[in-house]
C-alpha cells in the first residue's frame, strides 16, 4: 500500500515538503496522550534476542534512525514508537541557521537514493536542549552536533564545545559530525591534526557538563575518506578513548546512477542504496583496525533485514538508516525488526550480539 501511495502521491510532492508533513504527523502522534506508548507496545522490537547492550545503554534492537531526519528534537519519541531502537537527532549546531537555499532535497527513485544539501538547517543547540530537558523515558536519543556555517574553521572547537555543554546532559550519547559535505570546510576537520584537538575539547566539555555520568562520545566519518585516512581516524579514536565511530555519512560520489543526469548531478550528499558497498567496506576496515575495541555503528544503504544482518556479521554493534525509511514507509523499521528476528532464529546464534563478528 505504501509503495502505491509513494509512487502515485508522495513523489508528486516536493521532497522537503513531504519531510515537513511527516514531521508534523509525528508531532501530532506525540501530542495525543498515550498514543506513542501504545504504538511502542505494538511496533517496537520486542524479541529479547534482538536486544543490544552497548555504550552503557540497553537498546531494544540494533536498528536506529540516523541523524538528519529529526534535526530539532521534535519527534524522536514517536519515531522510537514506530520501531527504531534508538533515534539520533540533529545535526545540531551552536547557533540557529536556515541552511542552504531551496530546493535542497532530491529523490532519486530509480536508485532508491536521496541527495541532500540541507546545510545543517536547525534551530540551534539552545532550542534543542530546551526540548530534550522535557524528555520522558522511552526512546534512546543520540545527539549529533556539527559546526555552525558562519563560524570560521579556526573557531570550530569552541562552537562544538558550546553545543556540547548545552546538550550533553540530555544525550544518551553524543556524536561529533565532521563529515557532512554541505558545510564548507567541515570535512577538513576529519584530518587527524584537526580532529584530535576537537575531540579532546568536546570530551572535556562533556565531562564538565555531566559530572554524574560519562556521556559516550562517537565521531561520524565520511565514506569518501581514503583507506589510510579511515585507519588514521580509527587509531585516533582508540588513542583518545572514544566510545565508537559511526560509518558512514553521505557521499559526494555519483558513480553508476540510473536517475536522470540532471538530477543525479545535483550537488550535496548522496544517501541510500548506492552507498551500500562503500559503507560496508569502511565498516570492515574499521573492525579489522580496531579489533572490536570500539562500538561501530554502520549506516549507508541499509534497506532490508539482510542488510542489517550483514552489517552485524561484519562487526557492527548497531545499525542506522534514514533513506530506507523514506522508500519503505512508516512501518519499515517494524518490518525489518520482525524479519531480522526470523533470520536470527534460523541461524546458529541465539542473540544478535552473539552474531556479531568478534
Amino acid at each position: 500500500m505504501y509503495r502505491l501511495l509513494f509512487s502515485l502521491v508522495i513523489t508528486r510532492v516536493p521532497a522537503e515538503t513531504a519531510h515537513h508533513l511527516t514531521l508534523a504527523a509525528l508531532r501530532a502522534v506525540q501530542a495525543v496522550p498515550g498514543l506513542a506508548p501504545l504504538l511502542r507496545r505494538v511496533l517496537a522490537p520486542r524479541d529479547p534476542a534482538l536486544a543490544v547492550r552497548a555504550l552503557g545503554l540497553d537498546f531494544p534492537g540494533p536498528l536506529g534512525l540516523a541523524a538528519g531526519f529529526d534535526k530539532d528534537a521534535v519527534a524522536y519519541d514517536a519515531l522510537g514508537a514506530f520501531g527504531f531502537g534508538h533515534v539520533e537527532i540533529g545535526t545540531v549546531t551552536g547557533r540557529a541557521q536556515p541552511g542552504n537555499p531551496r530546493p535542497r532535497l532530491f529523490r532519486l527513485v530509480p536508485d532508491r537514493a536521496v541527495i541532500n544539501r540541507m546545510g545543517f538547517n536547525n534551530e540551534g543547540s539552545e532550542a534543542a536542549a530546551l526540548r530534550l530537558r522535557r524528555r520522558r523515558p522511552g526512546t534512546i536519543v543520540g545527539v549529533n552536533i556539527g559546526k555552525t556555517k558562519a563560524v570560521p574553521e579556526a573557531e570550530a572547537a569552541a562552537d562544538y564545545v558550546a553545543s556540547t555543554e548545552r546538550l550533553a546532559p540530555h544525550a544518551d550519547y553524543l556524536v561529533v559530525n565532521v563529515s557532512s559535505p554541505n558545510t564548507p570546510g567541515l570535512r577538513n576537520l576529519q584530518a587527524v591534526e584537526h580532529l584530535r584537538p576537537l575531540l579532546t575539547a568536546v570530551r572535556e566539555a562533556a565531562d564538565r557538563a555531566c559530572a554524574a555520568r560519562r556521556v559516550p562520545l562517537l565521531v561520524k566519518i565520511a565514506p569518501d575518506l581514503a583507506d589510510d585516512d579511515v585507519d588514521a581516524v580509527a587509531d585516533l579514536a582508540l588513542d583518545l578513548g572514544l566510545d565508537g565511530i559511526i560509518a558512514t555519512n553521505t557521499t559526494i560520489g555519483r558513480e553508476a546512477l540510473r536517475s536522470a543526469p540532471g538530477l543525479a548531478k545535483e550537488t550535496g550528499g548522496l544517501s541510500g542504496a548506492p552507498l551500500k558497498e562503500r559503507s560496508l567496506e569502511v565498516l570492515r576496515r574499521l573492525h579489522a583496525r580496531t579489533g572490536g575495541r570500539l562500538v561501530l555503528i554502520s549506516v549507508g544503504g541499509v534497506e532490508t533485514a539482510d542488510d542489517v544482518w550483514e552489517r552485524v556479521r561484519a562487526g557492527a554493534t548497531l545499525v542506522q538508516a534514514y533513506t530506507g525509511m523514506i522508500y519503505g514507509g512508516p512501518l519499515w523499521a517494524h518490518r525489518v525488526n520482525r524479519a531480522l528476528a526470523r533470520r536470527l532464529r534460523g541461524s546458529a546464534f541465539r542473540t544478535i550480539t552473539a552474531a556479531r563478528r568478534g
